[in-house]
Order: structure tokens, then sequence, then C-alpha cells
């Protein structure tokens, strides 16, 4: 693995630092009026979730992973384990759900997703941006209520409730972000 400066530290760069492997949460450069100047990193654990606050002195040297990202297609779920499949070699691996957080009502058969891996560890599991998910229940739509930038709430067909455009009916296809959990457009 290269090895870089602390001053090359960027966002999202993931490093092995105390036995761990850490990805970049933030860097400010600090130009301190004393002394030599040094990057402020704060880092996430990708195993455990931890924080941590950490100093990088420009001739401080830190090792930066790379991980393996495969295309891997959702099966299905049983006792809180997800099991994926592999596109090439047709291998199953299983993965807690909770590896997901709160992304994981957006999971659906068949979806193609990222799995990161450290060597043969999966580290994380990124899904599409967004999503199409259905109108299982919302208000009826009130005449005049268009003129303005309204919302209103609605329940999906994976149980999260979201706030929708007043023109959405019950039984519509909707388009969902995954990062923002936000309605985006009608399908």
């Amino acid at each position: 693995m290269p090895k870089i400066n602390g001053n090359e530290i960027r966002t999202n760069n993931i490093l092995e630092h105390n036995e761990g492997l850490w990805v970049v949460v933030k860097v400010s450069h600090v130009k301190p009026g004393k002394g030599g100047a040094f990057a402020q990193v704060e880092m996430k654990n990708l195993r455990n979730g931890s924080k941590l606050n950490e100093r990088f002195r420009s001739a401080d040297k830190v090792e930066k992973v790379r991980l393996e990202q495969k295309d891997q297609q959702f099966l299905y779920e049983s006792d809180s384990i997800l099991n994926f499949m592999d596109n090439e070699t047709y291998d199953q691996m299983q993965l807690p759900s909770d590896i997901l957080g709160t992304k994981r009502p957006f999971l659906q058969e068949g979806m193609v997703v990222k799995i990161e891996y450290y060597e043969s560890e999966a580290l994380n599991v990124t899904l599409p941006d967004k999503v199409i998910c259905s109108v299982v229940e919302t208000e009826p739509a009130v005449k005049g209520q268009t003129a303005t930038n309204s919302f209103k709430p609605a329940l999906l067909d994976n149980n999260l409730r979201i706030n929708v455009p007043p023109f959405i009916d019950q039984e519509e296809k909707i388009i969902v972000s995954t990062e923002t959990m936000e309605y985006v457009e009608r399908a």
C-alpha cells in the first residue's frame, strides 16, 4: 500500500491507522503562529463506526488503502442477514443487515449494489443514488394548494415516511434519493 504524507490526506481517503481502517470525513489544514503546519483530520472507523480526531504533520507518513469494489446483486434477507450474489462468479455471500444502517429500507430484491472489500472483508455497501418506490398512503390533494411550494406526508411501500408534493396520489410510483431520503420526481 502506498504511504502518503500528512499534508496529502484528503476527504474520503481510506487510511490504515492505529491498526484500523478509517475513512477521512473532514480535513482542515492549520498554520499556527508558532511551529509547523499540520492537518487536523476527522476520521470514522469503517469496522465499528467510532470517530477519531488526529493531527498529522507533513513529515508524518500514513498508509492509504484502496478498497476493491464489486457489483453484487441482492437476493433476499433472512434473520437479519442479507444475501448477495457476485454477478461475475455467481458466488453468494452474506452480510449483516445493519451494514446499511438507515438506508436498509431502500434495498430491494434484485437490486445491484457496490460492495467495497479490503482484502476479503466486506466493509461498505453502496446503494444506487435513486430508487423507485410506491406511495402506499397519503392525503388527497386539496384544490388551490399547488400555488405554494408545499409538501404532504406519505407512507412508501418500504414503510418509510417522506414528504411529497401535493399532486402525488396513492399507488403512484416516485423516485426517492437514497442519500437525502427525499422525493426527487415521479417515476
